[in-house]
């Protein structure tokens, strides 16, 4: 049967394809004049009951488990009318540009400001200033950035104290002035970190002069232990025993290092340093694994930038004696801890207690050490 077609009336009102298509075009054409016209969403004014804490990653676990925390604990004693915008950049500094972008327009009145990438970060304190936004860094220097404070330690110091470790401990190996330099790896931070550049400033600082020789040097992508294992790996193939020391920036590169020395066979292992004080390294260093590491205390430098972030959010200038390249800077101190003083430092200091520290299987390590009596627990 052939199709029937539309006759009189009907076939008068039903208009053609092309110029339905004609018509459709039309109206797209004028829904998309439309949105371009539309006026585009004005960013809330600076608040002062509007903070925001960018942190940069969450492989070290002091971000989530201290830094946050104490700040926010801070902010919130201290101003109860405050909201802490927060974010984490998981290592990624697009990300972090746009969370900075997303905390101006919702009215952030300061920024606290903990670096991906120093670098790319100038840009974020550059867009703040223009919207008359104060930003604190916080724990990572920016260079070359208009930045109002900076919450943190002196890099240099941290290095030089984890040097001078390492030749307390290198000379007590030594056995005559005749013996050969001592063979140096460097396990560097990330390279996008500007404290990673100070700490090694410090280090060489230290070394200037000491019978040493650095083997070779690893700037960690990410500050990854598992990319601070595989290079100390290829390195103890090529370098062997000649390995008498390794220079480890922070805590999570020192047992990436330590880890590989372990399957390269050393035991005992060579000594290593550290930093951050945290837990598995308070434990490797009861057990002799690991030297020591550099103990600053991270609650209360959270605590000191948020109180700092709630003075400068309401207006005041707060006068800061100590100075990082020209900007005013809170600093902390920084404890060298090994196995002499980690009761005192860390025990009796709060950081952590013998029954975190003291479990399987480092509980008879912390009898010899002290920590416990023989038969506790």
């Amino acid at each position: 049967m052939r199709p029937r077609h539309a006759t009189g009336a009907a076939a008068r009102t039903r208009p053609p394809l092309a110029r339905a298509l004609r018509l459709a075009a039309g109206v797209l054409a004028l829904g998309l004049l439309a949105g371009a016209c539309a006026a585009p969403v004005e960013p809330v004014a600076p608040s002062q009951d509007v903070i925001a804490l960018l942190l940069p990653e969450s492989k070290a676990a002091r971000y989530e488990s201290v830094d946050r925390p104490s700040f926010e604990q801070t902010v919130a004693r201290r101003c109860p009318d405050c909201r802490v915008l927060y974010a984490n950049a998981d290592q990624d500094a697009a990300r972090q540009q746009q969370q900075a972008e997303s905390a101006l327009t919702q009215g952030a009145g300061v920024l606290v400001l903990d670096a991906v990438d120093a670098a790319a970060a100038v840009s974020i304190v550059e867009q703040a200033k223009r919207r008359g936004v104060p930003v604190i860094a916080y724990d990572r220097f920016i260079a070359d950035a208009p930045l109002d404070y900076f919450v943190g330690t002196d890099g240099e110091r941290v290095g030089q104290v984890q040097g001078e470790a390492l030749l307390r401990e290198l000379a007590l190996r030594r056995t005559g002035p005749d013996d050969p330099p001592d063979g140096l790896l460097v396990v560097n931070g990330s390279p996008t970190d500007p404290n990673s550049a100070r700490f090694r400033l410090g280090l060489d600082a230290a070394l200037a002069g000491a019978p040493v020789e650095v083997l070779a040097s690893y700037d960690t992508p990410d500050w990854s232990p598992d990319k601070a294992q595989a290079w100390v790996s290829d390195q103890l193939i090529q370098y062997g025993r000649r390995v008498a020391a390794v220079y480890a920036a922070n805590d999570g590169t020192a047992g990436g290092a330590i880890s590989a020395m372990r399957a390269a066979g050393f035991d005992p292992v060579a000594p290593v340093t550290g930093q951050d004080a945290e837990l598995a390294a308070i434990q490797r260093i009861v057990r002799g694994e690991q030297t020591m590491t550099v103990y600053r205390s991270l609650s209360e430098q959270g605590r000191s930038a948020a109180e700092l972030a709630v003075l400068v959010v309401h207006g005041a200038r707060p006068p800061l004696t100590a100075t990082i390249d020209g900007v005013p800077a809170l600093l902390l101190t920084v404890v060298p801890v090994d196995i002499t003083n980690v009761r005192r430092v860390i025990v009796d200091g709060g950081v952590y207690t013998t029954e975190e520290i003291c479990v399987e299987p480092y509980r008879q390590a912390c009898v010899d050490a002290g920590l416990l009596e023989e038969g506790t627990g």
